[in-house]
């Protein structure tokens, strides 16, 4: 019998606001233990949560982003359950009245495109965080309670963990384009939740579901999809039952371990809020947000194959973030070859933000000095490999380019009189290979040619001393 995979995600994005989602409190990665919080983080009796207006204007952003249809009217419930990270005994979330319902994300995986859709989109707050590696006892830090999150709920769309990969690629790609969420997976502003099960091919009805927690990594959470599905079909082929169970994955010997059996809804318990009103949205606030949108990943995508004539997939590379796509096409405003750039871009500078494990934003080489270098090479100030020398070096010593260049003597030499003596040098001194050129062999142009560049310490223009030598030895 053959198997398919189904696959759905809860992604949780921590809001970038400057507080937490119903106090006053700073929501800050990074600070001393338990510095940041209060008696409505510990929920303390007769503590009062006040909603964050930041934060529910970046939950619609997104679920505009995502095609969602967003509610003039949601309400807040409790989520109860007992963990030692959860002070109050609950969690305030939402429920059967989300801020932001339907939507979808268009992917694209070996060259085939997908439509996932989305159930819902809503707003919660996070709970704090346990550290089990300081103590012999575990310790609680009371910093991340109460942070505001979006969770991003995706219907059971997925058939395959390369398309999971790539639905948490575009959702990630979309809440950066929003300046909504730094999406740093280690620090755990991004997380995911990833529900699979399988059934017979043909079946319609979904089969047991199991859940891997907490996932921060892309290739993580595909090798665990991965393995998870090995798993549940070697157990249904040796006529086992699927037990509907909650995993974590353990990445440092590639298996998932069993953590608890999975929750239904109706084990939460909820109820809605007593403490905060529902949530009105106004269509006048709703239709400001869609206008003030920014460009969103697929519709930039397309602008660069159309305005710059750009191939699919530079045009995939140059837009995979918005420092990148916007870095573009800062240089394009000194250097306006957008080919030229664009090679540029995915060649060296990537390369250098790669290898140092570095931001666009973070760069020596601007905008306007990448152009300007580029305007350098295009007037023959200094050849094409040598300006990768130059962005090496002012990538580590912050200088502008003609300073580079004339630092390291790469200004090229056009002189044609000071060139036609170097080449004349050059033939006289190779007589044999001048008689062997002459008897067909012309393979040796690009021997007295790299000679010349030789002699001229790199800083000959090529094209100058190519028309010399073929002049000279014809």
């Amino acid at each position: 019998m053959e198997y398919e995979i189904v696959i759905g995600l809860e992604v949780h994005a921590q809001l970038l606001t400057e507080t937490k989602l119903f106090c006053g409190c700073a929501s800050k990665f990074g600070a001393p233990p338990n510095t940041h919080g209060c008696p409505v983080c510990l929920g303390l009796p007769g503590s009062l949560p006040v909603l964050n207006r930041r934060a529910v204007e970046m939950a619609v952003k997104m679920g505009l982003a995502m095609g969602c249809k967003i509610a003039q009217k949601s309400i807040f419930a409790r989520k109860n359950y007992f963990y030692p990270d959860l002070p109050k005994g609950y969690q305030i979330s939402q429920y059967d009245m989300p801020v932001c319902e339907g939507g979808s994300i268009r992917v694209f995986v070996d060259g085939q495109e997908r439509m996932i859709k989305l159930t819902r989109i809503h707003l919660e707050e996070d709970a704090g965080k346990l550290v089990h590696d300081l103590d012999p006892d575990s310790l609680f830090d009371v910093n991340r309670c109460g942070t505001p999150l979006i969770e991003i709920v995706s219907e059971p769309d997925m058939r395959s963990p390369a398309e999971a990969h790539a639905y948490l690629a575009g959702i990630k790609q979309i809440l950066e384009y929003l300046q909504i969420c730094d999406c740093n997976m280690e620090e755990g502003s991004l997380r995911c939740d990833a529900n699979i099960s399988i059934r017979p091919r043909g079946e319609k009805k979904l089969g047991v579901k199991t859940e891997i927690k907490n996932m921060n990594s892309f290739k993580g959470l595909q090798k665990a999809l991965e393995y998870e599905a090995i798993r549940q079909e070697d157990v249904l082929r040796s006529s086992g039952t699927i037990l509907q169970q909650t995993f974590l994955w353990d990445p440092s010997t590639n298996r998932s371990i069993p953590m608890r059996s999975k929750e239904d809804a109706h084990d939460y318990r909820y109820f809605p809020e007593p403490d905060l009103m529902p949530l009105i949205v106004e269509d006048s606030w709703i239709e400001d947000l869609r206008k003030n949108l920014p460009e969103l990943p697929a519709a930039r995508r397309n602008r660069f194959q159309t305005q710059y004539g750009l191939a699919e997939y530079p045009s995939e590379v140059l837009t995979s973030s918005r420092d990148l796509a916007d870095y573009f096409e800062e240089v394009l405003k000194t250097f306006s070859d957008a080919r030229q750039v664009s090679n540029w871009i995915m060649g060296d500078i990537l390369r250098i933000t790669n290898d140092q494990k570095i931001e666009v934003k973070a760069l020596h080489i601007t905008p306007s000095r990448l152009g300007t270098l580029l305007k350098l090479i295009g007037d023959g100030t200094v050849s094409a490999k040598a300006a990768k020398r130059v962005i090496d070096t002012i990538q580590a010593q912050d200088k502008d380019p003609a300073v580079v260049i004339d630092e390291l003597g790469l200004r090229q030499v056009s002189d044609s009189g000071a060139l036609q003596t170097a080449v004349k040098q050059i033939i006289d001194g190779h007589p044999a290979e001048v008689q062997r050129y002459k008897a067909g062999d012309k393979k040796l142009m690009g021997f007295f040619v790299g000679q010349a560049m030789k002699a001229t310490k790199g800083a000959g223009n090529p094209k100058e001393i190519n028309a010399i030598v073929t002049k000279m030895l014809e």
